[in-house]
């Protein structure tokens, strides 16, 4: 496929005028100015089109501009576009009742709404010291749970989002994350490695570091998101809801980019078989408007009236664009991404069977990781040639996202035809295969 002249004179305009006046900590990776989008697809402001397989980092879950939600926010517009949670609305109870009702919890669970992924970890951070009067928490290497204060303390994905920061928040502990294709632990006879990974934070951090009666919380992404979209062996979180239940731990799952049907079921967390205590939930939500939310059992939502609040949570423009998109998602969009992602998985495979730069393919429904290596046998990372795979895929109309040190996530909208997955990844085959050319073959150094 021919490649586009990119950027193009509009965007080049742009990107000079935001340099400008825009905070130099965005992590822009390349030259995409858009101007509007349908479906799966996005065209940039000089009228190229692109095949969207990020959506916005997971948000985009029903597509670009659904025409459902669209109108789900005009016609709320039209009656109030703010009231402030210090005042009830109907949306926002709504809203709330139908998170209760696909909690991943058999109790009641009660929501705090918030406008970011962030905050809803933020939120849960303060639940779970308020509730069981502990300061401590454990979290994951690789993990990423937002970039406020609390959150930036437990994300372990890249030192650059603690370097120019300390000291952070005190209390958190991190252990290894299960990866079952970089192990770092060994395990014992008959034991998976998620398994070996709980009995080191009970032998090892619970013994030496921190005692477990000082533990509040476990925090963890039942899927990692900017840790490189890792799936933890299945041993993993019946024994870490195990080691909770022994001392009386909160088991926080952080759904907000695994959550809301990406992974072709509500949550993540649902196909290992455990239910947390407390759970967050943010981009797939509200299909692009700005939501997040803390849903907890409500035996745990124990705390006082002012405790905690915000102004803009549960916005009333947000709450109707959460319900469209719950309400969307649960007649097809869930069932989409289960079938859809199983033939991505496949054809991706199938793919990195005739590239040697690929060395893992993984992930459930369409949340899906493509890890790259400089070669399978010694798995060294291959950043620069991942870098150039998404690259080359932006040149040919193919928008992707890297994460990890060198892997690529495939997270369209949840929308996407299989149809329009076999588009881009021939796109991205081709993208691979002139990547590779440049780095195995000797012509990059």
């Amino acid at each position: 496929m021919k490649p586009m002249n990119l950027p193009g004179p509009k965007a080049r305009a742009l990107v000079e005028r935001d340099e400008a006046v825009i905070s130099p900590s965005y992590p822009r990776d390349y030259p995409f100015v858009m101007d509007y989008g349908k479906g799966v697809w996005l065209w940039d402001v000089d009228g190229n089109r692109f095949l969207d397989f990020m959506a916005g980092i997971a948000v985009n879950s029903t597509g670009h501009s659904h025409p459902e939600v669209v109108k789900a926010i005009q016609e709320q517009a039209e009656k109030f576009i703010h009231i402030s949670s210090d005042f009830y609305h109907v949306k926002m109870i709504e809203l709330a009742e139908k998170l209760d009702e696909i909690a991943p919890m058999q109790e009641q669970a009660v929501t705090f709404l918030t406008n970011s992924g962030t905050e809803a970890v933020e939120t849960a951070i303060k639940l779970a010291r308020y509730h069981t009067g502990r300061s401590n928490f454990i979290g994951f290497t690789g993990g990423f749970h937002g970039r406020t204060m609390g959150a930036v303390t437990f994300t372990a994905s890249k030192s650059t989002y603690h370097r120019g920061f300390y000291p952070l928040m005190n209390g958190v502990t991190h252990a290894p994350f299960p990866n079952p294709y970089r192990p770092i632990l060994d395990c014992k006879p008959g034991e998976d490695y998620g398994e070996a990974v709980v009995r080191y934070i009970e032998d090892q951090i619970f013994r030496q570091i921190v005692p477990a009666e000082e533990v509040a919380g476990i925090l963890v992404e039942p899927i990692q998101g900017e840790g490189g979209y890792i799936v933890p062996p299945p041993g993993f979180f019946p024994a870490l809801r195990k080691l909770c239940d022994k001392y009386d731990i909160l088991l926080i799952a952080d759904e907000v980019q695994s959550g809301m049907g990406r992974t072709g079921k509500w949550w993540a967390i649902e196909h290992f078989g455990v239910e947390p205590d407390i759970l967050t939930s943010a981009k797939g939500i509200a299909s692009g408007v700005p939501l997040g939310a803390c849903i907890a059992r409500k035996s745990i939502m124990t705390w006082e009236r002012g405790a905690h609040g915000n102004t803009y949570g549960g916005n009333p423009l947000a709450c109707a664009a959460g319900l469209k998109t719950i309400e969307l998602l649960e007649r097809e969009y869930i069932q989409n991404a289960a079938e859809v992602g199983e033939y991505a998985l496949d054809a991706l495979q199938e793919i990195a069977a005739r590239h040697p730069s690929i060395g893992d393919v993984r992930g459930i429904g369409l949340m899906i990781g493509v890890e790259f290596v400089k070669d399978r046998e010694s798995k060294d990372y291959a950043p620069e040639l991942r870098d150039a795979v998404v690259h080359r895929a932006f040149e040919r109309g193919l928008l992707l996202l890297g994460c990890s040190k060198s892997v690529i996530r495939i997270a369209p909208p949840l929308c996407i035809s299989k149809a329009e997955v076999d588009e881009g990844l021939e796109i991205f085959e081709e993208a691979v295969t002139l990547a590779e050319q440049e780095f195995l073959m000797g012509t990059k150094h």
